[in-house]
């Protein structure tokens, strides 16, 4: 099988986020970047499909020079070779902006499957993979938690709400978005670090990338840090008197009732 594996550099959960002058993303420079988590689950099912039915893993990445880290992750822990989609201001682009761009950078590799995290730790928009299917016309579904490949087809276990789950069928090529916690993602071997140095990352700009027609649905105009805001009011009176006062409260103050 043939598959690739979208993965995602994002800002780390204990950076120290500062917003930028421009209100619209936080300061780049003062801070350290992880691999979204999320992704690292869709990595490892990649690769037990490779390692069961043969084929090779293609990490696909988009973002500014940065993002080659997470690319060399993949690499290690046993991903053949990588895309990289060149684009310094990756973060203003909406998730059907982001999954043009991938759609134009893989569209000849024709994957036999796309796996993608549920969504990002950064915006979490969790649409990426929905999109990416229909702009490349395949068949998609969505956390996922087992995957079985018979004849040629998949099939796949999808979790539903209430502890409910639901077997389908799936023709391929498909693309799935697999859910956190399915499985134990791998750590690099030093073997693997060091063969990753020889691998191949196909650069591609995102300008060549992503269709000059595709253009953005949504945008941030702005971001801001939430103001702690606190007011306490006692309320008085006998134990009914203060039952009553808050009912009343909170059916025409609040609105909770």
């Amino acid at each position: 099988m043939k598959i690739g594996v979208c993965m995602k550099q994002v800002p780390a959960k204990d950076a120290p986020l500062r917003i930028d002058e421009g209100a619209a993303w936080v300061r780049e420079g003062d801070i350290s970047y992880e691999t979204c988590e999320p992704d690292n689950f869709a990595l490892e099912a990649g690769l037990q499909l490779k390692e069961k039915h043969g084929g090779e893993v293609v990490v696909i990445s988009l973002g500014p020079e940065r993002v080659r880290q997470v690319i060399k992750e993949g690499l290690a822990k046993g991903a053949e070779r990588a895309i990289h989609i060149t684009d310094d201001k990756f973060f203003q682009l909406d998730p059907l902006q982001m999954a043009g761009a991938i759609a134009g950078a893989v569209r000849e590799e024709n994957f036999d499957l796309i796996l993608t995290g549920l969504q990002s730790d950064d915006h979490g928009y969790g649409q990426t993979g929905v999109v990416l299917a229909e702009l490349l016309g395949r068949p998609h579904a969505t956390i996922i938690m087992d995957i079985e490949v018979q004849n040629g087809k998949l099939r796949v276990k999808r979790e539903l709400e209430a502890g409910w789950f639901q077997w389908i069928d799936l023709p391929l090529p498909a693309v799935l978005s697999i859910q956190s916690g399915i499985n134990k993602p791998r750590y690099a071997s030093l073997k693997g670090i060091m063969a990753a140095k020889k691998k191949e990352i196909r650069a591609v700009a995102r300008a060549d990338a992503l269709a000059a027609d595709l253009v953005a649905t949504q945008r941030t105009t702005k971001l801001y840090v939430p103001e702690k805001t606190k007011q306490t009011e006692f309320l008085e009176g006998t134990p009914k008197q203060a039952a009553a006062k808050l009912v009343e409260k909170l059916r025409h103050e609040a609105r909770v009732l």
